[in-house]
């Protein structure tokens, strides 16, 4: 099965993420990592990875494939829920509506 990234959505529960096709809800991969403790996951997509915050830990997984890139067991932080964010994330506000306008500019400066 070949496997697009625009097709795919991401699910985080229970210590485990789910990469689901958008139209079909077929599930394309599954990660759990090897995780004594927490269970609940936070998502993040980052450019070209999704970033996975379970229990204090880290990982950065590959979009298309669920391999896993890296891993930061942050030591010392502490546990809990996590807040993500990142200023190069392209599902932004702040990017959507640049990159919204950029296209209305290219259509505009194609029409004339």
């Amino acid at each position: 099965m070949t496997v697009w990234l625009e097709n795919l959505i991401y699910v985080g529960f229970n210590k485990r993420v789910v990469a689901m096709d958008r139209q079909t809800g077929d599930i394309c991969w599954t990660w759990k990592p090897k995780l004594k403790g927490g269970s609940y996951t936070t998502l993040m997509v980052e450019r070209d990875m999704l970033i996975v915050s379970i229990g204090g830990y880290m990982w950065a997984l590959d979009l298309v494939t669920g391999a896993e890139l890296w891993h930061n067991p942050l030591k010392g932080m502490g546990t809990g829920v996590a807040s993500l964010v990142s200023a190069t994330n392209p599902n932004s506000q702040v990017n959507l509506q640049a990159s919204a306008a950029a296209a209305a500019a290219a259509a505009a400066a194609a029409a004339s």
